[in-house]
């Protein structure tokens, strides 16, 4: 079955103007990432820094659970699970 993505609209673009994005599970917060860089190499750009880490303004959730609170990178993405990605909107 795998996991899907949720992408909002200034992402879109990077990831083929598609919304949803289905990926393998189940696996971890990693493993997604890992499969977004190798399928759409430049919304990885967007999301992973130079380390392989969540870039410092994207916030990740896994069934609504935001992963930096979990177990960041090794969060558990089960079967089914539905990936909201969300970049921080800063500004005044």
């Amino acid at each position: 079955m795998g996991a899907v993505i949720l992408l909002p609209g200034v992402l879109r673009a990077d990831a083929g103007d598609e919304a949803r994005l289905s990926v393998a599970a189940p696996g971890t917060v990693r493993d997604v990432l890992a499969e977004i860089a190798d399928r759409w190499p430049r919304l990885a750009k967007r999301l992973r820094d130079e380390q392989g880490g969540l870039r410092r303004y994207v916030n990740l959730y896994v069934d609504g659970e935001e992963c930096r609170r979990m177990s960041g990178l090794e969060t558990p993405v089960p079967d089914g699970a539905e990936i909201q990605i969300i970049p921080s909107v800063a500004g005044g």
